[in-house]
């Protein structure tokens, strides 16, 4: 091959990766927005598997955004789950800047960002693929509200669940309408623990595990974040990935 086609080629390749890379975000992430019932702008991470099981639809604590999931989101697609990682209204700049958020202008209270959800479940029914619910803290409860709304659902893995709205038994309530499996677990407190305790058993569900940690636990997903649980990340994984084995092997 000669010097001259050979800098063709390595030109063209340059073009190709400077139109291709920009939309992608991190650890192989494509972002993606769409709208949510009013209007508002939702933006999101994808995070695709070769042959994917099914599509989990993540969803972060207080104050916080999609990059929680920056290195939850690949475990995932490594296991054989598609996911997308979404900004919702309610939120903030914990693990990294939350665009829809920054989009509103204004602050947003939890159960507002409830139609985020639903729109991310009307993008996540497009692709085709079984879905599942995935929340962290206040949206660990949200999706139980979406859940008993949406009974195509293909399970729902709550993290640190509790009633965290103004009616103390709403949670409750949407819980006793869903059926699919069901995963919750949280910190290894007694008010986490019972919090949970008391949503799942709500459910009328024949599918449905409470994992609590060893070795305490970290509140919401951050439990499967090592640097956030070095101690209890390792197995945390190994519960949850063994529940999503058995509900999509």
């Amino acid at each position: 091959m000669s010097r001259h086609l050979l800098r063709c080629l390595l030109v063209l390749l340059g073009v190709l990766l400077t139109a291709v890379l920009p939309a992608y975000g991190a650890q192989g992430a494509t972002s993606t927005s769409f709208k949510a019932r009013d209007g508002v702008v939702v933006h999101g991470n994808y995070y695709r598997a070769a042959h994917p099981k099914a599509l989990i639809l993540l969803f972060h604590q207080a104050g916080s955004s999609k990059d929680e999931y920056a290195t939850i989101a690949p475990r995932l697609v490594e296991a054989g789950y598609s996911a997308l990682a979404i900004d919702q209204r309610s939120g903030g700049d914990l693990f990294g800047p939350n665009e829809t958020a920054a989009g509103l202008g204004r602050k947003a209270d939890y159960l507002e960002a409830k139609q985020d959800l639903e729109a991310a479940l009307a993008w996540g029914q497009q692709q085709k693929l079984p879905v599942m619910l995935w929340g962290s803290s206040y949206s660990s409860s949200l999706i139980f509200l979406v859940a008993a709304e949406h009974p195509d659902v293909k399970a729902v893995l709550a993290f640190s669940p509790g009633e965290y709205f103004d009616n103390k038994s709403q949670v409750r309530d949407a819980a006793s309408h869903v059926t699919v499996p069901i995963y919750v677990t949280s910190a290894n407190t007694d008010e986490e623990i019972e919090a949970a305790r008391s949503i799942l058993a709500a459910s009328p569900s024949s599918s449905k595990q409470q994992y609590i940690p060893r070795t305490g636990g970290v509140h919401g997903s951050s439990t499967l974040i090592e640097a956030r649980d070095p101690k209890g990340a390792g197995d945390n994984w190994k519960a949850l990935l063994a529940f999503l084995a058995h509900t999509s092997p």
